[in-house]
């Protein structure tokens, strides 16, 4: 059983951060156009890779010192000049404090997120799932990588809470782009009878399996391609030395409940609090 303490989830919300800001300079370097922004703060991390974009974010505050409100404030006034939301995803372990002052700064609670765990020991297999292939995909089939998993999140879960979240198909197709053609990514997809019917991605990152990206088309659900996708990329990460892997979902999803199924427990949850630009502070 995983317990997650203080330390475990420092750890994973470094490995969040890792994560943003390897997307952000995959942006950068995929699209020289868009002007990215990355700064870390109070331990944690500020992003901003372009319009829309789902890496447009604070993350990992509250586990190394108080936040320092002159950097939030210089990191809000960017994301205004940009007519960009602030967007802090907090974790319920990370200073309590923290949760008070951003909201008399004028942030307001819009939702919530779940982190689940499993554990991975370096014997780990994939289970056979007859008429299911998975692959790695070479940089060619990036297009199509995008392309199913972009489709499979158009329909997404109706189960538990609805996501705070809404991306233009185009910003999803970019960032998802940037983000597989980042540091420790790899990407996988599914056929099923010989056609695609999903993919999904894998970031190692200091022992942590992220596992990200993942969907199904509508024509193949509830054929056990996320299942074998899943499997698949938890025994490539225990085989290459990871011991943990994570994923984020909504809570009371149907996502949530088939990682459940499938050996993943509920570790702790993150509160995600927005700033509308030049939102105005409590007084």
């Amino acid at each position: 059983m995983l317990f997650a303490s203080t330390e475990l989830v420092a750890r994973i919300e470094r490995a969040e951060c890792s994560l943003l800001t390897d997307g952000a300079a995959s942006t950068g370097r995929r699209h020289p156009n868009i002007e990215v922004f990355t700064r870390e703060i109070s331990g944690g991390v500020a992003t901003h890779a372009g319009p829309d974009s789902p890496l447009n974010k604070v993350a990992g505050l509250g586990f190394d010192g108080s936040v320092d409100e002159a950097e939030l404030e210089a990191i809000e006034q960017i994301f205004h000049h940009r007519d960009t939301p602030v967007q802090v995803e907090l974790s319920c372990l990370a200073d309590p404090g923290i949760g008070g002052m951003l909201s008399d700064r004028g942030y307001r609670l819009v939702g919530f997120e779940n982190v689940l765990g499993c554990p991975l020991t370096p014997d780990r297999q994939a289970p056979s799932t007859p008429d299911i292939e998975i692959v790695a995909t070479a940089d060619d089939d990036l297009a199509a990588w995008v392309d199913v998993v972009v489709t499979g999140f158009a329909t997404p879960d109706t189960e538990g809470v609805a996501s705070p979240e809404e991306f233009p198909r185009e910003a999803l197709e970019r960032v998802l782009g940037d983000m597989a053609s980042s540091t420790g990514f790899s990407r996988y997809l599914a056929r099923r009878g010989g056609e695609i019917a999903g993919g999904g991605s894998l970031r190692q990152s200091e022992g942590i399996a992220q596992l990200c990206g993942a969907s199904t088309l509508p024509a193949h659900r509830r054929r056990g391609v996320q299942t074998a996708l899943l499997h698949t990329r938890l025994a490539l990460a225990a085989q290459s030395g990871c011991d943990l892997a994570i994923m984020t979902t909504l809570p009371g999803s149907r996502s949530q409940k088939n990682a459940q199924r499938r050996g993943f427990q509920l570790l702790y949850t993150r509160a995600i609090l927005q700033r509308s630009p030049g939102g105005d502070r409590t007084l």
